[in-house]
């Protein structure tokens, strides 16, 4: 099976040695997305989030998907008594770009991201 892999430097470039994105097959996997480098970056966990999504819509439509076709996202953040008091907005959030069509979902709670700034990390699989 033929992997093409894709940098996407230009929507969000990687922090570390490796890829973006790989679509294998009728599928595609993106590396864990954030704000980093972005105005986001040092804002509340909502415009991080929403930086990250805008993000993961731009390099699934780059790879010849829609948003529709994301069928997994596991959603880290680093302070879930924080994240659960935005839990309305981050649907509305997710409404906006998913527009009923949404994925499996799981939240984790995790002690770090990779920069101290980052307070949500998603990591979204596509089929086409």
């Amino acid at each position: 099976m033929d992997k093409i892999r894709n940098d996407h430097a230009d929507i969000a470039p990687a922090i570390g040695n490796y890829v973006r994105s790989i679509k294998a097959g009728d599928m595609l996997f993106i590396s864990g997305c954030t704000a980093v480098g972005t105005e986001a970056e040092t804002g509340d966990v909502m415009a991080q989030a929403e930086a990250t999504l805008d993000r993961i819509k731009r390099i699934v439509e780059a790879d010849g998907a829609t948003t529709s076709d994301i069928v997994k996202m596991t959603i880290y953040v680093t302070d879930m008594a924080e994240f659960r008091t935005h839990l309305a907005e981050f649907d509305q959030l997710l409404e906006r770009y998913f527009q009923g069509t949404y994925p499996t979902s799981t939240l984790v709670a995790s002690p770090g991201l990779a920069r101290p700034s980052l307070l949500i990390e998603i990591e979204p699989t596509v089929v086409f």
